[in-house]
């Protein structure tokens, strides 16, 4: 008699990974808006002297506050 046994630490492994790839998501986009709070704070010429462009920073959100 064969009995088959599973377990489920494929079903939580992809639930941990899915978290982890959220979680890295979200402080991605924190930084990426730290990062925007701190370039917004700097001149035009300055910001076109290193490719960047104000109203895209902007769009893209800002948040000067670190956690």
């Amino acid at each position: 008699m064969v009995t088959n046994t599973s377990t489920s630490t494929r079903t939580s492994g992809g639930l941990v990974k899915r978290a982890f790839d959220r979680m890295i998501e979200a402080r991605s986009t924190q930084a990426r808006r730290y990062v925007n709070g701190y370039l917004l704070s700097l001149d035009d010429a300055t910001l076109a002297a290193h490719g960047y462009d104000r109203a895209a920073l902007q769009r893209e959100g800002a948040n000067p506050i670190v956690f």
